[in-house]
């Protein structure tokens, strides 16, 4: 008994009784619930037995009796309160034995109450620990979607309750863990972070870890990043630039794509290289088209108190166009709610979100909305894109133009001189295919392995993510676009 209680706990030890009985054995709360059972015949004859010892545990609790027996037809029915916490009613051990008992069961049920009671006890105590866990890991995950939203002074009001407290600057990390490792992983990073930093475990992909690390010259948790990829085998790390904790949406996208960059590295660990942020060079110019596009989105009223109000429908947005269709997950809602949520989006704005072109006009209003740097001009309230605050007229902008350019000068050295090869042309049809691999590789004339083989190259070469969301397809779009429109410019 005592060696399952060990090994196996009470549903060994349960299954060891009911081969003892040649019958049923379980455990039953004090309203007569199965919690556990075990038959040596898998048929109906459990479903009576159980049905046999709920009955009894009913009779027990009328009776205020501390053991009880009948007989029912051609069964016998045991049952033994358990000992417990006086704060805790405790389950009861019932047995369904054929009649007559085999010799000795009655002494053999008392006996083996003391193991169960004890392993009862333990996997309780196991069972409240996970809930906690539980709670904590999504008590983290709620304060990284506000932090992800903007939504600062909530984010703080929750991180109240849980330690550490809220950096500010802050560098992002995303560690890939080997599989199965994630949470002896988050258990490395608090022990060599010494607790000060943020650590969730992603909602969208099941191996990472988005650590939110104090940044600064003096902050000990610099080479976070780098210890854990040295310590943990196989561990991958991507590490952001150093962000003010209103841009940690902007750390995660810089993380994620530096994660690429570091799976092709010995080292297994690299850092976003500095680029500028494209909200960070439309200007105020930029800001009056930001405002005005997404204007139907902000001042949308629900017509019924259940449906998605303004800040939902911007959530929900920002989710997909950073994560696609594994928005549900970081959501926590069904697919058909995120179908319904963004063809009314759609509607709302007047786009076609399946457009990559679409896609990107949104992704940019929104990073310039969340960024609070960015210079706005007085304009009328409600107002809509005039002819001087069309997309195209920010793109033609000499500082979007110097970015456009410092997006695809990789590309340039890396050129092959076989045509079907130039990255440009690879990217630019992947663009125009709407970034699907399919139409991708028929209108390139080369297999599906072989576009995402070129795509994966290309990865390298920007060191940006393309196959996995958070994708650079919409920065790229938008420099291909501003190249384009100045060079339909220059001419005219």
């Amino acid at each position: 008994m005592y060696r399952l209680a060990r090994s196996g706990g009470s549903q060994e030890l349960l299954r060891w009784v009911a081969g003892r009985a040649e019958g049923w054995a379980g455990l039953l709360d004090g309203d007569g619930t199965v919690l556990h059972g075990v038959t040596r015949t898998p048929d109906r004859t459990g479903v009576e037995a159980a049905a046999l010892a709920t009955e009894g545990v009913r009779e027990l609790a009328s009776l205020g009796a501390h053991s009880f027996s009948f007989d029912r037809g051609p069964h016998t029915a045991l049952l033994f309160p358990l000992d417990g916490p006086p704060s805790v009613s405790p389950p009861v051990l019932a047995v369904v034995a054929p009649s007559p008992l085999p010799d000795g069961l009655v002494t053999l049920l008392s006996d083996v109450a003391l193991p169960l009671a004890m392993c009862w006890a333990a996997e309780t105590v196991e069972r409240k620990r996970r809930r906690v866990d539980l709670a904590e890991s999504r008590s983290r995950e709620a304060v990284l979607h506000l932090l992800m939203t903007g939504q600062l002074s909530i984010a703080h009001q929750v991180a109240g309750a849980l330690k550490p407290t809220l950096p500010d600057p802050v560098r992002v990390c995303v560690v890939e863990c080997p599989g199965g490792r994630r949470d002896e992983v988050a258990r490395i990073c608090a022990k060599l972070s010494g607790g000060r930093s943020w650590i969730v475990r992603c909602p969208v992909y099941a191996r990472h870890l988005i650590l939110v690390v104090p940044a600064g010259p003096d902050a000990a948790e610099q080479q976070l990043g780098i210890r854990v990829a040295d310590v943990v085998d196989e561990c991958v790390v991507g590490a952001s630039e150093d962000v003010p904790l209103s841009d940690t949406a902007t750390g995660y996208r810089q993380a994620f794509h530096a994660l690429a960059v570091a799976r092709g590295l010995p080292a297994r660990h690299a850092r976003f290289g500095s680029a500028p942020e494209a909200a960070l060079v439309v200007g105020a110019a930029g800001a009056q088209w930001a405002d005005a596009l997404l204007n139907p989105l902000l001042t949308h009223l629900p017509r019924r108190s259940h449906d998605p109000g303004s800040q939902e429908l911007v959530a929900t947005l920002s989710s997909w166009l950073a994560f696609s269709s594994h928005a549900t997950q970081h959501l926590k809602i069904h697919r058909n709610t995120l179908a319904a949520r963004l063809r009314l989006i759609g509607e709302l704005l007047g786009l076609d979100l399946n457009r990559v072109a679409d896609q990107a006009a949104l992704d940019l209003a929104l990073r310039i909305r969340a960024t609070p740097t960015v210079p706005r001009a007085v304009g009328p309230a409600g107002a809509t894109p005039g002819p001087g605050h069309r997309l195209d007229d920010i793109l033609r902008g000499p500082a979007v133009q110097e970015w456009a350019a410092q997006q695809l000068r990789p590309l340039i050295a890396s050129r092959s001189s076989r045509p079907a090869a130039d990255p440009r042309a690879t990217l630019r049809t992947w663009l125009e295919c709407e970034a699907h691999l399919g139409p991708m590789a028929a209108a390139l004339g080369i297999s599906v392995p072989g576009a995402r083989k070129r795509l994966a190259r290309l990865e390298s070469i920007l060191q940006r993510s393309l196959l996995q969301t958070p994708s650079a397809r919409y920065d790229l779009w938008l420099a291909f676009r501003a190249l384009d429109v100045a060079g339909a410019d220059a001419v005219r």
